[in-house]
């Protein structure tokens, strides 16, 4: 068979798939083991509701630490500390409400379940911490550093150097980089710090320049460089296809970083297809297994705050209807996930009006057209209550990209570069623009700008996790001074 007639083989690799499948097991095993003496302890043997529920951690366990990628990351200990607790806490945060949905809490001890929680998080933390510092002084012992060359200026070089010289696993030393001809771009900072600002680039070090491109050949020979990483625009490829076939020659790996982050990156990812490599650039973050979970978190969570606030709900459309003439909910076109229409369910907290001209304008301060129970419904945001309606049909969640009227889409999406793309997720009763105070009117384009990038922020972040952390934070912003 010709070469050329093989299909290709699978483009992406995942590095010391061993070792972590045999992390994965052993942090298994130990919290099996751990509930096992606590249930023989607390219970005095096994019975069928432990049963189910060690299964319901090892499958919330398998979940939330592929979503938090605990075994793929090569992060600081304290970084992985805090990821660790993160997942767990979501595993039993997931425990709890299938027990609230099954009415089965009050059949588990308490005790036994919050030992097994804490303990489960130091003994994980224990395991991750000696089996790492194992590997690195293994692999310090019998692995010789690669001498590396990155080709490329700028920060993005600055990052790609510390994030090899701070990982044991790479076996990398980065002898330094090179400069691009100055005929060509260098590559974009603004648009890699914009994407990396919570970075601190402060204590990025310099890996220093070895050179200019032109004499990358005699470099790699006077350094015995073993890989060259290019990290530069996606416009100065042709420099990459000039010198590929050199680099051979020399016996050297070649990685290609490109520099895409001048571009607003909405949830950017790489794959493969049939072996092809895939660059994503932007994608909704609600795939596969993502969107399950997130479907079950909205059912779960806002059936059982319907039941719970249904008096409630009650008392508040006996108040519309006393208060003023009208019906008592307030229904309104809005985009959503992806683009489509949907009709958002709110308490009515205005007098029944036409908006002038047609044009829907936004609630201000001490606007005259709010009625006396509707301003109250306004201050405590209780006129969103009735869009858990909208989260049950799927046409929203719970946490989201809050959506706004068709018209005033239509007006930012001209003003604001990228504002559609706060529809790559389904739209929220709260989100990360609105925890952070930036609700309410819009008085300015920048105002709603800042609205825009947190909630592109949400969505490239997006997990159970900050969902979780969010909710929280909306209890403690349900008021304030933007809110009218």
């Amino acid at each position: 068979m010709a070469l050329s007639s093989r299909p290709p083989r699978s483009i992406l690799k995942r590095r010391s798939s061993i070792s972590t499948a045999a992390q994965a097991l052993l942090d298994a095993a130990a919290m099996m083991g751990l509930g096992y003496a606590l249930i023989r302890f607390y219970i005095g043997g096994m019975n069928a509701p432990y049963t189910v529920l060690m299964l319901l951690l090892l499958v919330g366990m398998w979940v939330t630490y592929d979503q938090f990628g605990l075994y793929r990351s090569n992060s600081s200990h304290t970084r992985k500390a805090f990821s660790l607790f993160k997942a767990w806490t979501l595993v039993f945060a997931f425990l709890l409400m299938v027990g609230f949905a099954t009415k089965q809490t009050e059949i588990f001890s308490r005790l036994l379940v919050g030992q097994w929680y804490v303990l489960g998080y130091l003994i994980q933390v224990v395991l991750h911490y000696s089996i790492r510092e194992l590997q690195i002084r293994l692999l310090r012992r019998t692995v010789t550093p690669e001498n590396v060359l990155i080709v490329g200026t700028g920060r993005l070089a600055r990052y790609l150097h510390n994030k090899i010289s701070n990982n044991p696993w790479l076996g990398q030393r980065v002898i330094g980089c090179l400069a691009l001809p100055a005929t060509d771009k260098t590559p974009s900072d603004n648009g890699f710090t914009r994407l990396h600002e919570s970075s601190d680039f402060a204590s990025l070090s310099d890996p220093g320049v070895v050179g200019q491109f032109d004499e990358m050949m005699a470099i790699i020979g006077q350094h015995d460089i073993d890989t060259v990483y290019f990290a530069i625009p996606l416009d100065a490829s042709e420099l990459i296809e000039g010198m590929y076939f050199s680099l051979l020659d020399k016996h050297v790996a070649v990685h290609w970083v490109p520099d895409i982050y001048s571009l607003l990156l909405v949830n950017h990812s790489v794959r493969e297809i049939a072996g092809l490599p895939v660059l994503t650039l932007s994608e909704t973050p609600l795939t596969g297994t993502r969107l399950l979970l997130k479907a079950i978190e909205d059912v779960l969570l806002s059936g059982l705050v319907l039941l719970l606030v249904s008096p409630l709900l009650l008392i508040i459309a006996l108040a519309i209807k006393v208060d003023s003439a009208g019906p008592v909910f307030f229904r309104q076109a809005r985009k959503g996930w992806s683009g489509k229409t949907f009709r958002i369910w709110k308490f009515r907290s205005m007098h029944v009006h036409q908006p002038d001209d047609g044009i829907v304008k936004q609630a201000t301060r001490d606007d005259p057209r709010i009625t006396r129970v509707g301003g109250f419904l306004r201050k405590t945001s209780l006129d969103e209550l009735p869009q858990l309606i909208n989260v049950l049909r799927g046409e929203m969640s719970l946490v989201g990209p809050r959506p706004h009227a068709v018209q005033h889409d239509m007006e930012y999406s001209q003003r604001i570069n990228s504002y559609f793309a706060r529809h790559n997720i389904k739209p929220g009763i709260t989100g990360l623009a609105q925890v952070r105070g930036l609700r309410g009117e819009t008085a300015t384009i920048e105002q709603m700008q800042q609205r825009v990038e947190a909630d592109i922020e949400y969505i490239n972040n997006w997990s159970l996790w900050l969902d979780f952390t969010i909710l929280l934070r909306t209890l403690g912003a349900l008021t304030g001074k933007n809110v009218y």
